[in-house]
């Protein structure tokens, strides 16, 4: 059972936003743009507990109407009946945003095909399998905004994390070909590709300070880049052309490098 809060005493839109990935830091902060200017905002994540605090939290400081649910990207024949009954019960769903996403162990998924799967299924496949369930909810109402957060690691495999990276790889070109499907049905779709964000996922890498954002800052760009009905950004911006340089670097030459 999903914890569902009223809309509170501000005067809001009638709109609403998805975050699949509640866990996600970078989600919570878009989320936070979207409940302060008064966007509905519904939590969804495999801690189902998790998921109903942070929507109390948003109800009670924003004034907005929030619902916790759970979700688990991975479980993919549970996906038709979640989205069906989610957004029976939140109509006012415009906006989505997927922010779930599994780093995984590259010297792990390279001894044990499990753990590569899991990398794949969660980074790729989930994302595919709900977002096609998405567009046909939005398609008959010819409206809808949906972002999905990728990763510069997608732009060129390096040997420290390839099987991340293919991942990310095949979801970017997905999403190209999703947001080339649904443009004549007025639905936009956004590929985010964040650099190094100062999260659970890069606790203990060596990142210089300078290359390492903060979630309030993605998160932010993330929110803007969505109401502007952006294609594809990198976050921060000058992740745009770090990996231009970095897709100039001959085969030769970056099969060598350390990255």
């Amino acid at each position: 059972m999903q914890v569902s809060f009223g809309a509170g005493r501000k005067d809001r839109t009638m709109s609403g936003v998805l975050i699949l990935g509640s866990g996600s830091l970078i989600a919570r902060a878009c989320a936070s743009e979207f409940a302060s200017r008064n966007y509905n905002v519904y939590f969804a994540g495999r801690n189902k507990t998790e998921a109903e605090k942070l929507a109390n939290d948003f109800h009670i400081r924003y004034e907005i109407k929030s619902s916790g649910f759970e979700f688990d990207a991975t479980n993919f024949g549970s996906h038709k009946d979640f989205i069906n009954n989610l957004f029976e019960l939140a109509n006012d769903i415009e906006y989505v945003l997927i922010a779930f996403g599994y780093l995984g162990k590259q010297e792990i998924s390279q001894e044990n095909f499990s753990e590569a799967e899991k990398v794949i299924d969660t980074n790729l496949t989930g994302v595919v399998s709900v977002c096609e369930l998405i567009a046909s909810y939005f398609i008959p109402k010819s409206s809808g905004t949906i972002a999905v957060i990728s990763s510069v690691a997608g732009d060129r495999g390096g040997q420290s994390n390839y099987i991340y990276g293919s991942a990310k790889a095949g979801l970017s070109a997905y999403l190209s070909g999703l947001r080339s499907r649904l443009c004549k049905n007025n639905i936009h779709v956004l590929t985010v590709k964040p650099g190094f964000v100062d999260t659970p996922m890069t606790y203990g890498m060596k990142i210089p300070k300078l290359l390492l954002a903060s979630p309030e800052k993605v998160g932010k760009d993330i929110f803007k880049a969505m109401l502007n009905k952006k294609n594809v950004i990198y976050t921060p911006f000058y992740w745009k052309w770090i990996m231009f340089i970095v897709k100039l670097i001959p085969e030769s030459i970056f099969k060598k490098l350390k990255i």
